[in-house]
């Protein structure tokens, strides 16, 4: 399994950028997906995810009303629409995959996902 994210780069407060997250090897449609976060310094995050079937999106508090995930099931990849971009939201930026989730479910523990990209840096400037 390969989770390919990418879409990172630097930009001002107040702009914005979409990060996407192509899997292969993944039972793609089958699979929660989820963007997590770690600013230096600090432990990793929970971000945005969502379930199966588009049906259920959840967001950490931080990001609600910036951020918007979405999934292509047709594409095998994950998209994270990040809006309103702050200082604070520097980090380098994950997509993970819960394989073993139930429909209708999403989860924010990093524990629960089995599958892990690299990363792409994310750094706003003030």
């Amino acid at each position: 399994v390969q989770l390919q994210a990418s879409g990172g780069g630097l930009l001002q407060a107040g702009g914005s950028l979409r990060l996407s997250c192509a899997s292969s090897g993944l039972a793609f449609i089958h699979s929660a997906m989820g963007w997590f976060r770690q600013a230096p310094g600090k432990e990793r995050e929970f971000a945005a995810a969502i379930s199966w079937r588009n049906i259920i999106t959840r967001y950490a508090d931080p990001v609600k009303g910036r951020f918007t995930i979405s999934r292509d099931n047709a594409e095998n990849t994950v998209y994270l629409n990040m809006g309103s971009l702050k200082p604070e939201d520097t980090a380098v930026y994950y997509c993970a995959a819960d394989s073993k989730v139930s429909s209708g479910i999403v989860r924010r523990s990093t524990q629960a996902y089995d599958y892990w990209g690299k990363g792409t840096q994310v750094t706003v400037s003030s």
